[in-house]
């Protein structure tokens, strides 16, 4: 009995999320734009064994407030390191751009970092001890300066030449493909786990509608501020934590292909092996990461994300290139595609309806194609589908056009008539 009541207070809690959520959105309609902005910031560059490619996009929300950092050679004496990291930040974006800028500095001045030893489990402390102090750094600034109310998740992943060190804090996610498979990723903080409900109660807080007090969907973070001020608590037992896990993995050079870094816009649209099987398949085609991370941000905008999104690529020597097979059959799926609208145009035409663009995906999506990129289905063909759309549009309305211009057979005939008829008629000279 007791099991089927937590299952019934479960269910009622996703209702009345999914409710909220919704209200709330209605409620502040200037969250979000009447369409998204699709420009995106790209970046690319490459340092030792690695290469890396960044995208970043505004998408449907009317502020962009998602920043990153991107250090491929850390300075002397971390040769052969690296740091990569994406904040997502909410209720605005000073925390956010904050970390973007300074956190690198806090996690290098710990002693872990001053010789040429290392030391996993002392670079783990020296990056939680980090986090704890510039969150602290912020806090003092928030008072003083009166900054926003907001808050920012991170995912970071610092690399060694012996090791990877992920550093999760909040919703946004990394993971690691090694020999084709998610050897490896981040587990999200959500107020709904039991680790992080028994915190946040412990402190006096709730979690109410799958969040900390009804209102904030994750348990830690950086920033923050209103749910870090129960004074009889320390900084990692508060209802939000600035705590991050630390996970240490040994490097694999002949199996680690890449790593991927991204906020919970990208996630909400893909799952872990999705969006790796996704990468490597985009890999194939071009073997660039900066065009992986647009394809993968495209992908996200048509499969229905709403959030501003940032994705970074960290490539490794083991990762797929660029294969002639592989463009052969994207080719040869575009082709298809192509083909395939223009049948489901004309099919269309014969209907009370007529063709649209909405009817032409629902036909496709109805259609088993085994040949659609893994894990980003026919959402990720979607500028084809589109582009394909309007050209046999555009040649349907043209030749229309021509068949109403063209004069009839009866007309022409009336025309010849009427010349000759004024032919007979001229008076002779």
């Amino acid at each position: 009995m007791a099991s089927f009541v937590r299952l019934l207070v479960s269910e009622a809690e996703k209702v009345m999320a999914r409710f909220f959520k919704a209200e709330q959105e209605a409620e502040t309609p200037s969250s979000f734009l009447e369409a998204p902005q699709t420009e995106k910031w790209l970046e690319e560059g490459e340092a030792g064994d690695l290469r890396y490619g960044l995208a970043s996009m505004q998408g449907w929300r009317a502020h962009m407030e998602d920043t990153h950092t991107v250090q491929p050679q850390l300075p002397s004496p971390l040769a052969g390191w690296a740091f990569f990291a994406v904040y997502d930040g909410h209720a605005g974006s000073a925390v956010a751009q904050f970390c973007a800028k300074h956190l690198l500095e806090y996690v290098l001045a710990t002693e872990a970092f001053s010789g040429q030893e290392e030391d996993p489990g002392a670079v783990k402390e020296a990056v939680r001890r980090a986090f704890l102090a510039i969150d602290e750094r912020m806090q003092a600034l928030a008072e003083a300066e009166a900054w926003e109310h907001a808050g920012s998740t991170a995912v970071a992943l610092l690399i060694s030449p012996r090791h990877f060190y992920f550093i999760n804090l909040g919703d946004s996610r990394g993971l690691l493909c090694r020999s084709a498979t998610v050897a490896f990723h981040t587990e999200d903080h959500k107020p709904t786990k039991l680790r992080e409900r028994e915190r946040i109660e412990n402190a006096g807080g709730t979690v109410t509608l799958h969040r900390v007090n009804g209102s904030l969907a994750v348990s830690r973070a950086l920033g923050d501020f209103d749910y870090k001020a129960v004074t009889w608590r320390g900084p990692t037992e508060q209802p939000v934590s600035p705590e991050p896990e630390v996970c240490e993995l040994p490097r694999c050079p002949e199996e680690d292909e890449f790593v991927v870094l991204a906020c919970d816009g990208v996630w909400d649209a893909f799952d872990n092996a999705g969006l790796s099987a996704f990468v490597r398949s985009r890999l194939c085609l071009s073997g660039s990461p900066r065009d992986v991370c647009e394809c993968v941000l495209d992908a996200c905008l048509y499969k229905g994300s709403r959030d501003n999104m940032t994705c970074i690529l960290v490539c490794f020597p083991a990762a797929p290139g660029a294969s002639p097979e592989a463009l052969q059959k994207e080719q040869e799926l575009d082709a298809y595609l192509e083909k395939r609208v223009a049948e489901l145009y004309h099919e269309l035409l014969r209907q009370e309806e007529g063709p649209n663009l909405a009817a032409v995906f629902q036909c496709l999506a109805a259609e088993a194609n085994p040949s659609l990129p893994p894990g980003g289905g026919l959402a990720s063909k979607r500028a084809v589908i589109v582009d394909a759309y309007q050209q046999v549009k555009q040649n349907h309305e043209e030749q229309q056009q021509r068949q109403d211009a063209a004069p009839s057979a009866d007309a022409t005939a009336n025309w010849a008539t009427d010349d000759e008829m004024c032919s007979l008629e001229e008076p002779r000279l």
